[in-house]
């Protein structure tokens, strides 16, 4: 007995902890199990004011990772004021696609590293901590909150995309990461010259616009990278891929076909 006591105490917090979702028979859109839930009116309000309701209560599908009113509240103060204006519609806009996925992706498909294509055009990172998943930082509190139209993961915070570098700031970076690395790998600094090349890819792949070709060449040098046997071959698999990206940014942005494959 006192087990089950136990058992229907946890029951009892869990109920109290989770946001309340309505809708036990007939599923509600993305827009509508929101609303019902009571702790997601910031996010609502903001859907309405970036013109976004309509495609929310699309046929989908899609993957929303909501902020709850608490996480919209956590912004710097005047944020959420600043952002509802009508002149800051499509920076509000761009904000909460950051927050969208196409497709139906449940918790099976939260991984430490994922990328996850976003309805913004960049990409969000899931990360596994001892806590559970995170994306961009932002906590997963609540997972698999299924609606007509897709998922629902609660998060705990407001994520925002990250500044996208123009194609020309793209190449400016690998060139300077090249005048870097060059010095230090003449000089025997081989882990210092893969760290620079290492950070510079990693960071073209978070805010560069980029062709799906160009991030597919850094994600394969990256790859290779880290399969090598020394930091010596990491360098040179680093550096292959960006000066293909590099070329491919100073061109028609079309990469050579195989052309990693014939080093």
């Amino acid at each position: 007995m006192k087990a089950m006591k136990t058992i229907w105490v946890a029951l009892i917090a869990m109920t109290l902890a989770a946001p309340a979702f309505a809708g036990h028979g007939h599923k509600k859109d993305v827009v509508d199990t929101a609303a019902s839930a009571g702790t997601f009116e910031t996010l609502i309000a903001a859907a309405k004011a970036a013109g976004l309701v309509d495609a929310l209560k699309s046929d989908g599908p899609l993957t929303v990772f909501a902020p709850t009113d608490d996480a919209f509240s956590a912004l710097p103060a005047g944020t959420i004021q600043t952002l509802l204006q009508p002149e800051n519609k499509d920076r509000l806009a761009t904000i909460l696609k950051f927050h969208v996925v196409a497709g139906d992706l449940g918790s099976q498909a939260l991984a430490d590293g994922a990328r996850l294509e976003t309805l913004a055009g960049v990409d969000a990172v899931i990360r596994q901590t001892e806590g559970g998943f995170n994306i961009e930082n932002a906590r997963i509190v609540t997972t698999d909150i299924d609606v007509s139209n897709g998922v629902i993961h609660v998060i705990d915070r407001v994520i925002l995309p990250p500044k996208q570098m123009s194609r020309a700031d793209s190449a400016a970076a690998i060139s300077n990461a090249i005048d870097r690395g060059v010095p230090m790998f003449n000089h025997g600094n081989m882990q210092a010259t893969v760290a620079v090349y290492k950070a510079v890819s990693e960071q073209l792949m978070r805010e560069g616009n980029l062709t799906t070709e160009e991030r597919a060449r850094l994600e394969v040098g990256l790859m290779e990278a880290a399969n090598t046997h020394s930091s010596r071959a990491s360098a040179w698999q680093l550096r292959y891929a960006l000066d293909d990206v590099n070329a491919s940014l100073h061109g028609n942005g079309q990469m050579q076909a195989n052309r990693q494959m014939s080093r």
